[in-house]
Order: structure tokens, then sequence, then C-alpha cells
């Protein structure tokens, strides 16, 4: 592949960042990066030949060559720092979710438009080859009527994954279904369209004290074209990982997306039409004991290069990202109604 003259910098330098910046490196030009704790910044600065910066508005005012600003930070800080470099006159690429309210996606979505600038939205599980299959036999008919979904989340973050970080607060993560399962409910709209309404219960059965929200839920789900959806999500499988799942039950056919991360095509039976010879798909994010979904950020800075370079249609604009946090909203909300 050749390498593309875009050149980025990436504003966070978490665990995350790291799989950014490899790609990054291997698609265009990673030139400078910028994290409040020097150590992290300079490490990565120093594996990939940037400059390092320790304030956003720094990095922004001096690094005027730069075309794109990767978003690494918590998600509490995601609409900040997008607004201000969008502000300044570059494009975004911001992590999931977009932000942690509906408010601040709009205010995002606003300032992109006000200066003209391009924000987008990674929604990497929409590359995994059985859920891109999945859409496609929806998109032309294969299913029929879809009538309901399941999504199950059964994943495990032990309270050692929580310590001295920003995730587990209500400030800076939002909540178990904004940081561990915003993908998954990105594939609820994605796939089945938006939800009209939700009814949820949720609860803390084995963090207390170590997070600031729920670890467990049941939701209940209508749909604006009449399917009805349920998930259900929790972060005690006991000692590690268990599934990420979604089946889909149509007027034609029965599909059900399994593994622990959507990753394996679990069962089919659709009328006159069968998906097969699936592609293998990335690996994992991997991050030491855990791990989150497939990874599958090389598509996500391959369509962002081609936007830019080629005029190409965006895999998934800020107004998708936008309406996964509207979905997960709904649901926080009617726990309070």
């Amino acid at each position: 592949m050749k390498k593309s003259e875009l050149r980025f910098a990436l504003i966070g330098c978490g665990r995350i960042a790291n799989r950014h910046a490899e790609h990054i490196n291997t698609q265009a030009q990673l030139v400078a990066v910028c994290d409040t704790d020097k150590s992290k910044a300079n490490a990565l600065a120093s594996q990939y030949n940037a400059r390092a910066y320790y304030d956003i508005d720094e990095l922004l005012v001096k690094e005027k060559d730069v075309d794109v600003v990767s978003i690494c930070t918590p998600n509490g800080l995601h609409a900040r720092h997008s607004i201000s470099a969008l502000k300044a006159g570059f494009h975004v690429l911001c992590e999931k979710p977009l932000a942690t309210n509906v408010h601040d996606c709009g205010e995002m979505i606003k300032t992109a438009e006000r200066y003209n600038r391009r924000l987008f939205a990674i929604k990497q599980n929409r590359f995994n080859p059985p859920v891109a299959a999945v859409k496609n036999a929806i998109e032309e008919g294969k299913l029929g009527k879809i009538y309901s979904v399941q999504l199950s989340c059964f994943w495990n973050r032990n309270p050692q994954y929580y310590e001295n970080s920003w995730k587990g607060t209500k400030d800076l993560d939002g909540g178990t279904l904004y940081t561990q399962f915003s993908h998954f409910i990105d594939l609820l709209y994605w796939l089945i369209g938006d939800v009209k309404s939700a009814k949820a219960f949720m609860d803390n059965f084995d963090h207390k004290g170590v997070i600031e929200f729920e670890d467990t839920g049941a939701v209940i789900l209508e749909f604006y074209n009449g399917a009805i959806g349920t998930v259900n999500y929790t972060v005690n499988s006991y000692g590690k990982n268990m599934e990420g799942s979604l089946t889909i039950f149509g007027e034609k056919g029965t599909v059900k997306i399994g593994g622990q991360y959507l990753n394996e095509m679990e069962y089919q039976n659709i009328e006159g039409y069968k998906i097969e010879n699936l592609p293998e798909g990335n690996k994992a994010n991997s991050y030491g004991t855990y791990q989150g979904s497939m990874s599958n950020h090389d598509h996500v800075y391959e369509n962002l290069i081609d936007v830019l370079s080629n005029n190409a249609s965006i895999s998934t604009s800020a107004f998708e990202g936008l309406k996964t946090v509207e979905i997960i909203d709904k649901i926080y909300s009617s726990v309070n109604k």
C-alpha cells in the first residue's frame, strides 16, 4: 500500500492510541502526539519520530501543516477536544463514543459544518466480516421484514481494570454502554434502524465502590420500523469475556453473529440463501488480560484517507455517531422514569 501524504496528530496517548499510531504510521504520517502525561507523550512520540506536546492548545497552534487530528482521550473529553481541533481548521477522527451526551454530539457536528471540516466517527465493528455480510443480506431483502433482534454482551471487567483510570467515572467514562458496548449499540442502529423507545433495568452488583454506574443491564427496545429488541449486558462474566452476539429474526430467515466480539457466524437459516466464504477477520484489540472489539482501525483509516483524498463515501458519519449516543441516552433515561 502506498502511504498517503496526509499528516496526522494524535491527542491522548493511552492504550487505544497505540492502535491508532500503528495504522497512521502504516498508511500516512504521524507528525505530532499530545498527552498531559509527559511520559506517555514522550514514549509514543519517540516510537514514531513525532513531536511531543503536553497541551492540546499548543499543538493546535504550532502544527498548522497537520491535516487530521485523531482524538483518543477519555470519553468525557471527546467533545471539547474535537471542537477545539475543528475550530483550529483540522479534520477530526474521534474515538467511540462520539461524546457522552446528545447535546455535545450536536455541538461537534455543528462546529464541523461551520468550519467546513470533516468529523469522522469510529465504528469498527461494521467491518467484521459476518456483520458486513448480514448487513448486505438485509439490504438485499434476504431476511424480509425484520421482526426482532437480541443483543447479548457478556464481558468481564474486574476491579483492576478500573484502577488508576478515568474508566468507571461518571464524568469521563459515562457508563458501561458507552465504554464497553457502544459499538454493539451502533450495530442495532446500522442493521435494524432507529430506536423509538426504550425501557431498562440496571444495577451495580459486583463493582460497588469501583465504578459510579451500572455493571449490568436488561433493556427492551421498540424500533421505528416496528421491530422489537432486547439488550442483555454485563461486565460480570466470571473470570473472562464470554460472548458478544447479535441474533436477528426476520420474515425469511434467522441469523446469529457470535463469538466474544461479533466475529463468528454462529447460525443461519435463510430462505434460498446462504452466507459463506467469509474472509478471516482481524484479531480483537488486546489489553493485557482483556480483549475488546475486533481491531478494524486499519479499515477506518483506509476509508478516512479515501474520503479526504478521493472524495469517497464515508463509512461512518458523525450523524451516525450521534445516533449511537441518542440510543444509549434513551436507555439510560428510561431507568429514571
